[in-house]
């Protein structure tokens, strides 16, 4: 089932909900504006003109006010650093599984090196390993991109598989030119 994408009044990404949850912000009248054409229509009971009802939601629905578990910063996990780095090694440039591949600390944590999107890079295992505990100028070894961190729109794009057009037209706006396409 395809997820809508939630944004705050003015317009500023906030997440992904289920239909189920903007089906309910529709009826609590909670949405402020929306865009694009209906991509689900829920259906409900019948009345006693035996007359269904319909609920169409659109791709996009700004709502009033903005969910406590809102987050500014976007969580750094594998899955979502490999979809960054649209699994290829930033070390030998060569596209691989999720299984084949694994975070690579630019400047090691052994080394002070902190967790944090800015310096991590997606590495196959055989990189990573022949890199070991050094930068990538003291392995020769130069990143074929720079590590950056996502901002909210590149976050919500990396984080859902299934994007409809309309979703991803409006996300795009707000990708910096760190976001390889």
């Amino acid at each position: 089932m395809v997820n809508i994408l939630r944004l705050g009044k003015c317009g500023t990404p906030l997440g992904w909900i289920s239909h189920e949850a903007a089906a309910s912000l529709v009826v609590k009248n909670q949405i402020v504006w929306a865009l694009g054409d209906h991509c689900l229509v829920l259906t409900g009971g019948t009345n006693k003109q035996g007359q269904r009802s319909h609920l169409g939601l659109p791709p996009i629905i700004a709502t009033k006010g903005m969910p406590q578990d809102y987050r500014f910063t976007p969580a750094l996990c594998n899955p979502l650093l490999f979809r960054r780095d649209q699994n290829h090694c930033l070390y030998c440039g060569n596209h691989f599984s999720d299984a084949k591949l694994s975070r690579d600390h630019v400047i090691p944590r052994a080394r002070g090196g902190k967790d944090i999107w800015t310096n991590v890079v997606t590495a196959c295992l055989r990189c990573n390993q022949r890199k070991a505990c050094r930068t990538p100028e003291e392995a020769n070894m130069p990143l074929l991109a720079v590590p950056y961190k996502p901002n909210r729109f590149e976050f919500l794009a990396l984080a859902n598989k299934r994007i409809l057009v309309d979703q991803m037209a409006f996300l795009e706006k707000g990708f910096s030119n760190n976001m390889r396409a």
